[in-house]
């Protein structure tokens, strides 16, 4: 959406940025009514942060099974308000947001498993541990029975960045960088339609596209953009 970021409130005259706080009440005397100062400008993320403290503390004393029900849908929440266009700047696809997008995926794996292994419950627990930071692990890390949710998640985080880049390319076009996305675009339908099931290097290939895009993009760096399309081209 655009909107005017930054704020003026209408009871004590306090500005202030909505980009920054994600609130439309003033900081300052929480009054309700204010006016947008400025040029408005494309926004679709939020100010939040990943803070799963309380389910590190309750997989500690439970189970992944019985504490997936609540972490699962606060990551939903958090990733449903993940947003790559702040103030009219295009942000990265970061890892704190891949990890995101991965444990919702995993953990769903593990809790809906009857036995679960001791690699698939350890290697939620690391993630779990390291999401907050984006402390993502390689992907000889990952057991074989959760590449596909890394897979799939990797599709859906690309697929999201997609969209919003999309949009950021209506107010910013650039014709070649269209084109890549296209091509990006189908290499994720195809990622997706087979519910993640492909080589782990190949989903790696598509989150390091996306950044070499989005390098293209901020750098104005043409070789990044061929990277891009040459990544792209080894999934033939």
């Amino acid at each position: 959406m655009e909107i005017r970021g930054e704020r003026e409130c209408k009871s004590c005259g306090r500005q202030w940025s909505y980009f920054e706080t994600g609130s439309v009440s003033c900081p300052s005397c929480g009054g309700m009514k204010s006016v947008g100062v400025g040029d408005r400008k494309r926004h679709t993320s939020s100010p939040e942060t990943l803070d799963l403290s309380p389910h590190r503390t309750a997989v500690s004393d439970t189970t992944i099974r019985d504490a997936a029900p609540e972490l699962k849908a606060d990551l939903r929440d958090y990733i449903r308000q993940v947003g790559f266009i702040h103030g009219g700047e295009l942000r990265p696809l970061d890892d704190e947001t891949l990890v995101a997008y991965e444990l919702l995926h995993a953990v769903d794996v593990v809790a809906r498993s009857n036995r679960p292994t001791d690699d698939e419950q350890l290697y939620v627990l690391d993630l779990l541990r390291g999401a907050d930071t984006g402390d993502r692990p390689a992907p000889g890390e990952v057991p074989d029975s959760l590449a596909d949710a890394r897979g799939l998640a990797y599709a859906d985080a690309v697929d999201d960045y997609r969209r919003d880049l999309s949009v950021w390319l209506d107010d910013h076009p650039n014709t070649e960088v269209r084109t890549t996305l296209g091509t990006l675009s189908n290499y994720v339908k195809r990622a997706e339609a087979l519910d993640g099931a492909m080589p782990l290097d190949e989903s790696e290939t598509l989150v390091l596209a996306t950044r070499d895009i989005y390098t293209s993009i901020v750098d104005d760096d043409l070789d990044a953009l061929a990277s891009a399309r040459d990544r792209l081209a080894s999934l033939l």
